[in-house]
C-alpha cells in the first residue's frame, strides 16, 4: 500500500528553502532588455533595411544575443548560441526572442548594418534620460559639479584587431585596429558623441566632428594629440572654451604676464601669440599659456596648458584638465567589464556592431547602478549581474539588497509515507 501526501504543485526545493517567492516570471536578462522600448528595434530594423535580410533570426533576437554576449563575456559564437539554446523558454518570454544558430548568428553579424546599433544606442540613451532625468543630470561628484556650464572631455581609445583576418582595419604593416573617438559629458559621465572607425582616422580630423555639438559657453578638454589651431580657432569663434596641453615644439611670444611670481603650483600665467607664420594664420588671436607643476607617480612634473578662457583662475584651469583622466577611466571600465577585446566576427559590420552593443550594455549597467540604493561599483555590479543573468528574481529589488541572509531554520515539512 502506498500513501503519499497530496501534491502541492511546488518542487521539493521550494518547500525546503524558506526564501521569498519569486515576484516575477522574467529572468534578469529579460528585465535588463526591457529597458529598451518595445518596437524600437523593429522600427530601426525597417529604417536601416535590416528586416529585409532577417528570416528565422529576428533583429530583436539579434540584439538580445549581442547583449547576452556582452554581459556574460562570451568568448565565441558557440558560447552565445549554446548558452541561449539551453535557456530557450526563458528567452521566449523576452518579447518572443529565439536562440540563434551558429551560422545564423555569424551571418547576421556580417551583413546587418552597424548603423542600426549606433542609432539604437543614442535612442536608448535619450529614452533612459527621459524616464529618469537624473540619469542624464549631474551625477558626477568631481570638481565640474561647481560649474553651471557643461564640461566635455574628448579622447580616443584604440581597440587592437587581428591583422591577418581583419585587413580592412590595417593601419600598419603588421597591425590592425579600430578606434573609438568619444566626447564624454562630465556632468553625467555618459557619452555625448562617438565615432567608431579604423585607426587611420587621426585625432585632429576626428575632432571636427566630435566637437561639432559643443554649445556656446561650454568647455571642452582634450589631450595635445587633438591640437589643431584651425579647429581651436573655429571653437573660439563659436564661443566654446577649450583647454588642452601645449605641444613641446610650440613657439609663442609673451605679450602680457598675468602672474609675476609663483603661486602654489602655478609657475607662470601669460597671454601669448603664436610665432610660426602658419600657426598664427590658423589662430590669429592671443592665447593663454599656463605653466604649472603637476604630481605624476609621486613626482612633480612641469606641464604647459593653453586655453582661450581668460576668466578662470590658473589653478582652476589645471583642475579642469586633471579631470580629463575620467575619460580614461571610462575606457578602462568599458574594456574590463564588457567584450570589446575579442570579436564574434571579422567584418566591419560585425566589429562596429559589437562595439556599439558594448556601449548599450554600459548604459544599462550604469542605469541599474543609478537606480540601486546599495552603492555598487560598476565592476562589481557587472560581475554579479553576470552570475544572475538567467535567474528568476525581481532585478531591481535584488539590486537594493543583493546579499539577503536566508532563514537558517526552515520549518518542518511532511514527507510521503511508503508502505510496502
Amino acid at each position: 500500500m502506498l500513501l503519499t501526501q497530496k501534491p502541492s504543485g511546488k518542487p521539493l526545493e521550494e518547500s525546503i528553502m524558506p526564501n521569498k517567492p519569486t515576484r516575477t516570471h522574467l529572468s534578469a536578462l529579460a528585465q535588463i532588455c526591457e529597458r529598451i522600448p518595445p518596437f524600437l528595434v523593429a522600427k530601426l530594423a525597417r529604417k536601416h533595411g535590416v528586416d529585409a535580410r532577417a528570416r528565422g533570426f529576428s533583429p530583436w533576437s539579434h540584439v538580445v544575443a549581442l547583449l547576452y554576449a556582452q554581459l556574460v563575456h562570451a568568448i565565441s559564437l558557440n558560447d552565445v548560441c549554446d548558452g541561449l539554446r539551453l535557456h530557450a523558454p526563458k528567452l521566449w518570454r523576452l518579447r518572443g526572442a529565439t536562440p540563434p544558430s551558429r551560422n545564423g548568428f555569424s551571418h547576421a553579424n556580417k551583413v546587418r548594418s552597424a548603423a542600426m546599433a549606433e542609432e539604437l544606442f543614442w535612442t536608448v540613451l535619450d529614452h533612459l534620460t527621459t524616464i529618469q532625468p537624473r540619469f542624464g543630470g549631474r551625477t558626477y561628484r568631481g570638481m565640474p559639479r561647481r560649474f553651471k556650464r557643461l564640461i566635455h572631455v574628448v579622447d580616443a581609445t584604440t581597440i587592437q584587431l587581428v591583422a591577418n583576418c581583419i585587413d580592412w582595419a590595417r593601419h600598419r604593416r603588421k597591425k590592425a585596429a579600430a578606434k573609438m573617438h568619444l566626447r564624454l559629458n562630465l556632468s553625467s559621465f555618459l557619452p555625448a558623441f562617438a565615432i567608431v572607425d579604423t585607426a587611420k582616422l587621426t585625432d585632429p580630423k576626428a575632432a571636427w566632428a566630435v566637437c561639432a555639438g559643443v554649445g556656446r559657453g561650454e568647455i571642452v578638454v582634450f589631450d595635445k594629440a587633438y591640437v589643431d589651431f584651425a579647429h581651436l580657432f573655429k571653437l573660439a569663434q563659436r564661443g566654446v572654451f577649450w583647454v588642452t596641453r601645449a605641444k613641446d615644439n610650440m613657439a609663442a611670444r609673451c605679450i602680457k604676464r598675468r602672474q609675476w611670481r609663483r603661486k602654489g603650483n602655478v609657475v607662470r600665467d601669460d597671454i601669448v601669440t603664436l610665432k610660426v607664420a602658419s600657426s598664427r594664420a590658423a589662430y590669429p588671436q592671443p592665447l593663454r599659456r599656463i605653466v604649472a607643476m603637476v604630481e605624476i607617480d609621486g613626482e612633480m612634473v612641469q606641464m604647459t596648458f593653453i586655453t582661450n578662457n581668460m576668466e578662470l583662475a590658473a589653478s582652476t584651469i589645471g583642475a579642469v584638465y586633471k579631470d580629463r583622466w575620467q575619460i580614461e577611466l571610462f575606457f578602462k571600465a568599458l574594456k574590463q567589464n564588457l567584450k570589446i577585446k575579442t570579436f564574434l566576427g571579422t567584418t566591419p559590420n560585425a566589429v562596429r556592431t559589437q562595439i556599439w552593443t558594448a556601449l548599450i550594455a554600459m548604459l544599462l549597467l550604469k542605469f541599474m547602478q543609478l537606480k540601486s540604493s546599495f552603492g555598487w561599483s560598476l565592476s562589481n555590479l557587472a560581475a554579479m549581474v553576470r552570475m544572475n543573468l538567467l535567474t528568476y528574481r525581481d532585478l531591481f529589488a535584488w539590486l537594493n539588497d543583493p546579499f539577503q541572509t536566508p532563514i537558517s531554520n526552515p520549518g518542518p515539512i511532511q514527507l510521503g509515507l511508503n508502505l510496502s
